[in-house]
């Protein structure tokens, strides 16, 4: 069992790729900073649960992946909100470092990331239904295992690989397209 007081020293250092796989899975800056918050705070609160030794990352993952999955069904019920001025400052989120502070933890493959992938392919990950999405970018961006991938998001490994198998898939014709069309590829 993990001790709440421990909560801000563990978690630290996996915020910068909390809010990077938060801003793939919402797309907007804004929605990417309300649901790392509100995913700290509910792992805040249910830390005490965590059982110290195993996979907090995964834990972590896990939390954020449900949070934006229950924020995306209850947008969908809901008709769009327009922003009336600038938000509070979101403390927890500041607290914990995602304010910028820690941009020298960010990892090197999140840096070359944001260096080296085209347009055209962060537009295809985005293109992907989200039960192909979600998948897709915590095994080959995050590097999870299919197991962790299942556990995450509460599915069994089959699930995981036949999602990844079809969401490459996907990403594939899609890459192929726009290969063709800048004459890299020969047009079938």
């Amino acid at each position: 069992m993990a001790d709440q007081a421990t909560f801000e020293n563990d978690v630290e250092e996996f915020v910068p790729q909390l809010y990077s796989a938060a801003l793939r899975m919402t797309r907007n800056p804004a929605d990417a900073e309300d649901v790392l918050q509100e995913a700290l705070l509910k792992a805040y609160r249910g830390y005490h649960s965590f059982t110290a030794g195993t996979n907090l990352r995964a834990w972590l993952f896990r939390i954020l992946t449900n949070t934006f999955i229950n924020t995306y069904r209850r947008k969908n019920r809901r008709p769009d909100e327009v922003e009336l001025g600038e938000l509070e400052d979101l403390y927890l989120y500041r607290r914990l470092g995602g304010d910028g502070s820690t941009a020298a933890q960010r990892s090197a493959e999140d840096e070359a990331l944001d260096l080296f992938v085209d347009t055209d392919i962060k537009e295809a990950v985005e293109a992907l239904p989200d039960n192909f999405r979600i998948p897709v970018l915590l095994a080959d961006v995050e590097g999870f295992s299919y197991k962790e991938i299942a556990e995450i998001m509460d599915v069994p490994i089959g699930t995981v690989m036949s999602r990844l198998h079809r969401g490459r898939k996907a990403l594939e014709r899609t890459l192929w397209r726009v290969a063709e069309e800048r004459g890299i590829a020969e047009t079938a």
